[in-house]
């Protein structure tokens, strides 16, 4: 797995910074920006489809599409600069997205006018953008329109300062080379200084139209997949084969009273599957009672299944039933049933066979109708050759196994499993994240998962709780000790791709000599930041601070002279 840097100690990111973070990996043909997975294409296919959008969709509706699909970019790009630049003031961040402009080849922006004070929410932009992609489109292929064509740029620009700012900001297309002027003047202002800010609000904003035909799309789609797919279960979520073969079986069980054995690793869902179970028979509507048994004491367990009678034992001040009575007519869930104690294995072997129990120190026979749903993480014929289990109690309980495969093997199902789980943790913690990073999306798809979907619920939970609002989820915040991949290229000065250092031992020196000459720029004051650092960890000791980087008293005295660094 791979990840970019997370944040760079850096002035003013340029352009060489930023080219760093774009990467070309060989063993899978990818490239990548950041966190974000990119796609080089020709601008004449680009051109092409917008011509095709038109066509289609007419002028009006394919702007609003493009300024649509501009805005979007224009958040991640905004994302990345706060992300790469730090604690920049706002002039310095919004800059900076001039130089990521260029590096994506979209247009050369040059600042006319820039003029940013957050506290009096005041924000003015003047904005040449020579040679913008979208106006190029026009002028050699599409022909001249009657107003501004640069539609993503306008959509990209606005996000970009909105999400940068933490004000809705608008910007307008003044002029544009597209329908004829001499050069594109982008004017930017607060949303609310327009008169018709609600139109650009509108473009910005997806089409109710699509939105109503997405929706409905959905639940067609969904209510389908109910009536053709008899195997469908309402509280799991998946599509793998793996999956379907597991529904297929629970459905199976459900129409009858059969005790059922799941087994799987560790956090497969093997809860769910139970509960999936019992609310697709005819017990949905009686209790469903889950039984961790490795979390009961053995002298208690036996007490806690059947129930215990006033004074059978030292502490049993009350008389209280089971949980096997408790779950009548129902269902009863064993989780961990490997852990139960020998006299707890014949009781529940008599339940299993007779339908009855006694309560610990009663001599009355209780009659009980419980479907027995059992659960464990090995194997139980193992534990009974190794005489911890009773075998008559394995073949009741074996009658009806379903084996949940593990997460790894079908990986089709994590990015379902992912968007629930994101739903369910954006709004416990009352946050409304911008997803995934393509990154993280893909080290979720790579990871073996041997915690399985408890694990997967952690670590999205995680990734949720670490963003911030309105931020994507890096793999940084799902694996924090992700490393970046030494077999990925990246862009050298010359703009050629070369191999990207890694972080082995021999390159570690090479990597500080790259970071020290891009923070301090020169010989000198690379020397200047080491004596410095050196006093300071020495407290202004002199002697100490010459031991520190090798070299004599004298010596040092004579660098802190050139240097100009005075010791108090």
């Amino acid at each position: 797995m791979n990840i970019a840097t997370k944040h760079l100690n850096i002035k003013h990111p340029d352009i060489k910074q930023l080219s760093k973070q774009v990467r070309f990996q060989n063993h899978d043909g990818t490239v990548w920006f950041g966190e974000q997975r990119m796609l080089l294409m020709q601008m004449a296919s680009l051109t092409t489809f917008r011509k095709e959008q038109i066509l289609t969709v007419g002028l009006e509706r394919a702007k609003g599409f493009f300024m649509r699909l501009g805005y979007s970019l224009g958040q991640k790009d905004a994302e990345l600069v706060k992300r790469l630049a730090g604690d920049l003031e706002p002039l310095e961040l919004f800059r900076t997205g001039f130089q990521l402009d260029s590096l994506k080849g979209s247009v050369k922006v040059e600042e006319l006018k820039l003029e940013i004070d957050p506290d009096n929410q005041h924000f003015y932009a003047l904005l040449n953008m020579h040679d913008s992609y979208e106006a190029e489109m026009f002028i050699s292929e599409l022909g001249l329109t009657d107003g501004p064509a640069c539609w993503a740029l306008v959509g990209h620009t606005s996000s970009f300062a909105s999400e940068l700012l933490g004000q809705e900001i608008i910007f307008k297309e003044t002029h544009c080379r597209g329908c004829g002027d001499h050069q594109c003047l982008f004017e930017g202002r607060p949303a609310t200084e327009w008169d018709d800010y609600q139109t650009y609000r509108d473009y910005f904003k997806t089409a109710p139209i699509i939105e109503e035909l997405y929706d409905l799309q959905s639940q067609v789609t969904e209510l389908r997949h109910k009536v053709e797919d008899s195997t469908y279960i309402d509280n799991l979520i998946g599509k793998s084969e793996g999956f379907k073969q597991v529904c297929k079986l629970v459905k199976k069980a459900a129409t009858g009273k059969v005790s059922v054995l799941l087994q799987g690793e560790t956090g497969v869902g093997k809860e769910l599957v139970a509960k999936g179970i019992h609310e697709s028979s005819g017990r949905a509507a009686q209790p469903f009672i889950a039984v961790n048994c490795a979390a009961i004491p053995p002298d208690l367990i036996e007490a806690e299944l059947f129930g215990v009678e006033k004074g059978a034992f030292t502490g049993a001040n009350n008389t209280r039933e089971g949980r096997f009575e408790r779950a009548h007519l129902g269902s009863i869930f064993l989780d961990e049933v490997v852990e139960l104690s020998p006299r707890a294995q014949a009781a529940l072997l008599r339940v299993l066979q007779e339908g009855e129990l006694e309560r610990v120190g009663d001599f009355r026979t209780r009659k009980v109708d419980v479907r027995v749903i059992a659960a464990t993480n090995e194997s139980l014929i193992k534990a009974v050759e190794a005489g911890r289990f009773r075998a008559d109690l394995y073949y009741r309980l074996n009658v009806y196994p379903i084996d949940i495969p593990p997460l790894r093997q079908r990986r089709e199902d994590i990015s379902m499993l992912t968007a629930h789980f994101l739903q369910k943790y954006e709004a416990t913690y009352n946050k409304k994240t911008l997803g995934l990073s393509d990154l993280a999306t893909k080290a979720l798809l790579n990871y073996d998962w041997p915690g399985n979907i408890r694990e997967l619920e952690n670590i999205i939970e995680r990734g949720v709780i670490l963003a911030e609002d309105n931020e994507t989820i890096d793999a940084e915040y799902l694996f924090p000790n992700i490393h970046q991949d030494s077999s990925s290229q990246v862009l050298s000065r010359s703009g050629t791709l070369i191999e990207s250092p890694t972080l082995s031992p021999e390159n570690e020196e090479l990597n500080w000599t790259r970071q020290a000459l891009e923070q301090q720029g020169s010989m000198e004051k690379i020397e200047e930041a080491l004596v410095r650092y050196a006093l300071l960890q020495a407290d202004n000791n002199v002697a100490e601070a010459a031991r520190m980087l090798g070299i004599t008293r004298p010596t040092l005295a004579y660098r802190l002279k050139k240097l100009n660094i005075e010791v108090e």
